[in-house]
């Protein structure tokens, strides 16, 4: 049987996807011919427009539709609203950095619903319609920390190896069916976000770009170098394709080989 790698005819669900890594994997999702439907917790013009362009430029349908993925039912709404999943990205995340005994009991609740709990209930909706359709692909952007661990990150080192949890069980429960749940494990990937910070790091060490991108914003990540979206995108391409049809249940790292350390 011939290895295809087109999703001509096949809809993609990304949430957190109106920037940064849910934005890249949408991008590249488009450009293998899937239809896309863009996430976000916000319904602004500029939501719907980066829909808008990504329809034109790949020639594919892509919707935005706002859901807060900290809340149970609007993720399982998402879904539902989505029309059709065949592939689902749970891709969105916040950060928030304390000692465990001052993390904030609100932002350690807000982490592990937008972090975890959301992908427990998009893939809860998603996976009777992939069932249904015959097809279907679950990727959860997981993280690095979904594998190690640092300090001050408690709650998201936890709903990342919770995420990374909840990909093995899924995997298991839907190993018959022609579905495969998969985690990709990002190191430092070079978002909006990301190269916002850089300016204020090179003031705070008095060290020049590459200096803190080396040795402070990478010095867990052997390779010196920031992984890209569009990377994040291609990898989630490959684990769509039939070349990836028997990988499930796993992780694959995208971190320049922090985790090898």
């Amino acid at each position: 049987m011939a290895i295809t790698t087109s999703l001509e005819g096949k809809t993609a669900v990304i949430t957190g996807s109106n920037s940064g890594i849910g934005l890249g994997v949408a991008r590249e999702l488009a450009r293998a011919g899937a239809n896309v439907v863009l996430n976000s917790f916000t319904d602004s013009p500029e939501d719907h427009a980066i829909a808008d362009a990504i329809a034109q430029e790949f020639g594919v349908t892509a919707r935005y539709v706002q859901a807060d993925m900290s809340k149970a039912a609007d993720c399982r709404a998402l879904v539902e609203k989505a029309g059709r999943c065949d592939i689902l990205v749970n891709n969105a995340g916040i950060q928030y950095v304390a000692p465990v005994e001052d993390f904030p009991v609100e932002k350690w609740d807000a982490i592990i619903a937008i972090n975890m709990s959301s992908a427990f209930h998009t893939t809860a909706a998603a996976v009777p319609q992939m069932r249904a359709n015959g097809w279907g692909r679950v990727i959860n952007i997981a993280s690095a920390h979904g594998l190690t661990a640092s300090p001050y990150k408690s709650a998201y080192v936890a709903a990342k190896h919770g995420v990374v949890g909840l990909t093995k069980t899924v995997a298991l429960e839907t190993a018959e069916d022609p579905i495969t749940v998969n985690a990709i494990c990002p190191g430092y990937v070079l978002t909006p976000l990301v190269e916002s910070q850089i300016p204020d790091q090179m003031k705070t060490h008095g060290m020049d770009r590459d200096q803190v991108v080396r040795e402070v914003m990478l010095a867990r990540q052997p390779s010196k170098d920031f992984a890209t979206v569009e990377q994040m995108g291609g990898t989630a391409t490959f684990l769509c394709s039939d070349a990836a049809a028997q990988i499930t249940g796993t992780t694959i790292s995208v971190d320049g080989g922090w985790t090898a350390l």
